[in-house]
C-alpha cells in the first residue's frame, strides 16, 4: 500500500491509500480511518462502508461525520471506491451515471468487456480484507455498512458471507435490484440477460432462499424520492416478516437519500456494529427504537 495522505481526526488518522489490484487489475485507491486506540498499540476491529453511485472512497469520509463515534468506540472504517478506476477501464456508452465507472454494483462481472475489471464483490470479500489486516492494525472481526448501491452490497456480501461479518446494517439500500431499472441494467450489463443470475446479488431473494441470520439494521427516509421507483424497502420488509428473519427496518420521517440522512444516524450504526464486533460494552448505548 501507498499512502497518499494522512490527516489526524479525533485523536485517530483519517487516510487514504493506493494499491495494484491484481482482482480489479488497475490501480485502486481507498480510505481508512484508524482510531487512536489503533495508533496505541491495539488492533481494533473494522467496519467496512460501500458507498452508492457516483462516489468514491472520499464521499463517506468527507460528507458522513463518522469519525468522532468510531474515535469513541474503537472501530476502524475502511471505505473502497465504487468501482475500478483508470485508463483502460471501460465506462458506459453513454457515460450514464447508473453503470460504469463508480458504479461497480458489488458484483463479479461475467460479460465481456466488463469482466476484465468489474470484480467488485471479490474486491470487497477477499483482496480488500487481506491487504488491510496484513497491513494496518486491526483483526479479523469485520462487519459491513453502506448507503444506496453500497447498500445493496452490503446486505448482499454480508447475507452471502454469514461467517466473515459480525452484522450488516444500511441507508437507503436497494433491495431487490432484480425488480428495479438500477439493478435490471446493471445486472443484466454486468451478469447476462438470465434474471435466474441475477438472484445471489439480491437481498430480498436471498432472505427468502434462507440466508443465516445477521444482526441487520436498515434506516430509510420517507422523503427519498428514489423509494417507489429503486429501493421498495417495503419488499425487504415482506421478506423479513414471511420468512421470520430478525431485522431492524426503520422509516424516518422527512430524510431523503443524501449525506445529511446518513450523518444524521451514522452514529446509530456505529454503536450497533461495536455491540457485535466485541468492543468496550460501556462505550455502546445502542437502543434499537
Amino acid at each position: 500500500m501507498k499512502t497518499l495522505s494522512s490527516v489526524q481526526c479525533f485523536g485517530g488518522l483519517q487516510n487514504q491509500y493506493e494499491h495494484l489490484s491484481g482482482t480489479l487489475n488497475c490501480a485502486m485507491q481507498f480510505s481508512v480511518y484508524l482510531p487512536p486506540q489503533a495508533l496505541a498499540g491495539q488492533r481494533v476491529p473494522v467496519v467496512y462502508w460501500l458507498s452508492g453511485l457516483t462516489c468514491t472512497d472520499q464521499n463517506f469520509a468527507t460528507k458522513a461525520g463518522a469519525q468522532r463515534a468510531a474515535a469513541e468506540l474503537g472501530i476502524a472504517i475502511v471505505m473502497p471506491d465504487t468501482s475500478p478506476r483508470g485508463e483502460g477501464v471501460p465506462d458506459d456508452a453513454d457515460k450514464a451515471y447508473d453503470f460504469g465507472l463508480g458504479a461497480g454494483f458489488y458484483v463479479d462481472a461475467k460479460q465481456v468487456p466488463w469482466n476484465i475489471h468489474y470484480n467488485m464483490y471479490s474486491y470487497v470479500v477477499h483482496e480488500l480484507p487481506e491487504l488491510v489486516e496484513a497491513g494496518l492494525p486491526v483483526t479479523g472481526v469485520r462487519s459491513v455498512f453502506g448507503h444506496s448501491m453500497g447498500g445493496h452490497g452490503a446486505l448482499t456480501i454480508a447475507l452471502r458471507n454469514p461467517a466473515r461479518y459480525q452484522s450488516v446494517s444500511a441507508f437507503s439500500p436497494i433491495v431487490s435490484p432484480t425488480r428495479c431499472p438500477w439493478g435490471q441494467k446493471a445486472l443484466g450489463l454486468y451478469l447476462g440477460e438470465d434474471p435466474a443470475q441475477w438472484k445471489m446479488h439480491d437481498a430480498v431473494e436471498l432472505i427468502r432462499g434462507g440466508a443465516p441470520q445477521l444482526p441487520m439494521l436498515v434506516d430509510q427516509g420517507l422523503a427519498d424520492n428514489f423509494l417507489a421507483s429503486q429501493l421498495k424497502t417495503e419488499l425487504l420488509e415482506a421478506a423479513c416478516r414471511d420468512i421470520a428473519y430478525e431485522a431492524e427496518i426503520r422509516y424516518q420521517a422527512g430524510y431523503d437519500h443524501s449525506y445529511y440522512f446518513i450523518a444524521t444516524f451514522i452514529e446509530d450504526h456505529l454503536r450497533f456494529h461495536a455491540s457485535h464486533l466485541c468492543t468496550n460494552p460501556e462505550a455502546v448505548r445502542f437502543s434499537p427504537s
